[in-house]
């Protein structure tokens, strides 16, 4: 892969030998990495600051190379940038200057605090002491952000090129006491296609039947669409499918200690046999037809 060696201090791609699946995994918000001046500038400690990761999800991934797929990670902290927003998702209170007319101030994620710096991690708590400079926010745009896109758009591009199709499969986890609406279900997985927008509906199905046959609850759409990595990439009639799988935590890490389960590998292992099935469904379905390749 030809991204810039200098950007693997803020993420990697790990590379199968050759890639023999059109899929590219991602977990954008897996990363541990706190810089130590953001730390100093943060208002949490050091386990509170954590509250909004994806913890270990690339870890839960991590057989994607072996099976055929590459599979981008970040190692920056979402708390710190979250690349699964526009980027220019800024709320203007917590900056020291005027912001750029073009920010997008005005989103119901800035307006949650969860914009693409970050006000708060989960449960309201506030991340910062004091306000940032718009220099500040600005460059971790530049040197982590738009980098780790133009990484993103280079996988998926060379997938497409090569095999007339790419799915992109972004990674995610959720809080263990995330219900449906209306309901006591609790989900232990959630599929996001954007209400079908962002990819083929029978890879939706075929992605719910899997984990569904292994006994896991799993759902669609439902508290979670998918985010802008989601809606940005997914083009099915381009050929181009983007997929969001949030896992539920409370299956694999203890959401107190943030200390992992004795269940995590098994959890991991489900989801190698899930990656490995939806390869293969792919395959079959797909099987020289163009019925993926462009909707």
């Amino acid at each position: 892969m030809d991204c810039n060696a200098g950007d693997f201090e803020h993420f990697e791609v790990r590379e199968p030998a050759t890639q023999t699946i059109p899929f590219v995994f991602n977990s954008p918000h897996s990363g541990r990495l706190y810089p130590p001046a953001f730390l100093a500038q943060a208002n949490l400690d050091s386990l509170a600051i954590r509250r909004s990761a994806d913890h270990y999800v690339d870890e839960l991934f991590a057989d994607a190379p072996e099976l055929g797929a590459p599979l981008l990670l970040a190692h920056f902290p979402r708390a710190y940038l979250d690349v699964n927003r526009e980027p220019y998702e800024l709320d203007p209170r917590m900056f020291d200057g005027p912001l750029p007319p073009f920010v997008n101030i005005g989103s119901m994620r800035v307006a949650g605090g969860l914009g693409t710096i970050p006000r708060i991690v989960a449960e309201n708590m506030e991340i910062y002491r004091r306000r940032l400079s718009v220099e500040e926010g600005m460059s971790r745009v530049e040197a982590i952000y738009k980098p780790y896109h133009a990484c993103l758009r280079k996988l998926i591009a060379r997938t497409h090129a090569r095999f007339g199709l790419a799915i992109l499969i972004d990674c995610h986890s959720m809080p263990g006491n995330i219900r449906l609406s209306g309901s006591d279900v609790r989900p232990d997985f959630i599929i996001g296609d954007r209400y079908g927008t962002s990819a083929s509906a029978e890879l939706s199905r075929a992605a719910l039947h899997f984990l569904g046959e292994m006994g896991f609850s799993a759902v669609r759409n439902k508290p979670y669409a998918g985010g802008f990595i989601t809606e940005h990439y997914g083009r099915p009639v381009r050929g181009l499918h983007a997929l969001q799988i949030e896992v539920n935590r409370a299956l694999y890490v203890d959401e107190v200690t943030l200390a992992k389960k004795p269940e995590f590998p098994a959890i991991a292992a489900a989801l190698s046999t899930f990656m490995r099935q939806m390869a293969d469904f792919v395959v079959d379905f797909a099987g020289g037809n163009s019925a993926l390749a462009a909707e």
